[in-house]
């Protein structure tokens, strides 16, 4: 185990403390903006990667989060650190009833401890991925002073105390990208270097990143060095084979998402157009990705009479990827037997702390049982000097 250097976990969670917005937000929209509200568990149903539900009228109450009309209560399964398989399923807590790391700073490094963990990066859950939720709001107003509490609240209060160890990760108002391109500024002017983005905003109703429509943002983006990070998921909509399959089927294939997106964006001419433009894929795995690098530049050359593959790429689209993209995994072997393929610099190591799937508290071990028996220099790269180097922390590689 001594092989592995501290790790820079560059994708975690947070479950976010119930005053985050009431104790940000204008007086006139504390009853309407995200508030917990503690009533009896419904029966949710998961719709496309969210979940439609209601409160019951029977049972303990657990903790559910309201915006608008939009409710959506607290699960096990987003808070399943340290509790057994079997227990971990859709039904509703209360903050009592998960480890005090999930949603307090303290108690998140102290679990960061016990799991070999330097620093942290963790991603949203009430507002989504990436702030999907602010997207569906009816009031603009509130939505948007929604996301810059959040904005506050990850700068100042989860990761202010933290020494350096907890990295922020901000969003950004989607439905508008001069706005998205204001905040991303906003928060690099506070250190800030990393920024949530869906990987198929077609996918939210959004316009496509071959439009010309996001050239704002990733302009920001790339002058101030802020990594746009695009968790899987993060389009809401996810793969499905048959509408009766259960839900294992979606929780294998949901990688799928990240291929189109990687796809998409390699076409796109946006890497081309903003060369300094760092783009990370959460939670996505790597072993797809040489297939797919050698996929897309056979269809570049191929099929460049009809494709249109070469308007906005000029070069094979793998100069693009090996430039400017990473991707980050957790549980993935056939990725690092291929990790020549997939590129020793583009790659990062993560935990998913606190859910099912993560490999908290035995992260270190995950990390050796993978690729631990490469070369100390890899083994390192992976473990923490590509997370320093592609989001400029101030830590020793």
């Amino acid at each position: 185990m001594n092989r592995i250097p501290p790790i820079v976990d560059v994708d975690a969670h947070v479950v976010e403390p119930p005053d985050v917005w009431s104790s940000r937000l204008p007086a006139k929209y504390r009853e309407t903006g995200p508030r917990v509200v503690h009533l009896p568990a419904g029966t949710p149903k998961l719709d496309g990667g969210g979940y439609i539900e209601e409160p019951g009228t029977e049972g303990p109450d657990v903790a559910w989060w309201f915006y608008e009309d939009h409710k959506y209560s607290v699960k096990r399964l987003i808070a399943a650190a340290g509790y057994p398989a079997d227990e971990i399923t859709m039904a509703g807590v209360t903050y009592d009833q998960m480890r005090p790391g999930c949603w307090q700073p303290a108690a998140r490094l102290a679990d960061m401890d016990l799991n070999g963990v330097e620093a942290q990066l963790s991603y949203p859950n009430y507002p989504r991925f990436c702030g999907q939720i602010f997207l569906r709001g009816k009031d603009r107003e509130l939505a948007l002073l929604g996301v810059r509490a959040y904005n506050d609240w990850m700068v100042e209060e989860w990761c202010g105390s933290s020494g350096g160890r907890l990295i922020p990760l901000c969003l950004v108002p989607l439905w508008d990208a001069e706005l998205a391109a204001a905040e991303v500024r906003r928060n690099a002017a506070r250190g800030v270097r990393a920024v949530a983005f869906s990987e198929l905003p077609t996918y939210l109703g959004l316009p496509s990143i071959h439009s010309g429509y996001w050239d704002p943002f990733f302009a920001a983006c790339a002058e101030t060095g802020t990594v746009v990070c695009m968790h899987i998921g993060s389009g809401t909509k996810t793969p499905q084979a048959s509408p009766d399959a259960p839900d294992a089927v979606a929780a294998t294939i949901i990688f799928g998402n990240s291929v189109a997106s990687m796809a998409d964006m390699l076409f796109s001419g946006v890497p081309h157009r903003f060369p300094d433009l760092k783009l990370l894929y959460a939670e996505a795995q790597i072993g797809w990705i040489p297939y797919l690098l050698e996929r897309i530049d056979d269809v570049w050359e191929t099929h460049r009479g009809w494709s249109n593959g070469q308007a906005a790429c000029p070069e094979p689209p793998s100069t693009y990827y090996y430039r400017q993209m990473y991707s980050c995994f957790f549980k993935d072997s056939v990725g690092t037997e291929l990790l020549h393929r997939v590129g020793v610099d583009n790659v990062m190591f993560e935990t998913d702390y606190p859910h099912q799937d993560g490999t908290w508290p035995h992260s270190v071990k995950a990390a050796e049982d993978q690729f631990g028996h490469l070369d100390a220099d890899v083994v390192r790269k992976i473990a923490r000097g590509n997370a320093i180097r592609v989001f400029g922390l101030p830590l020793t590689p």
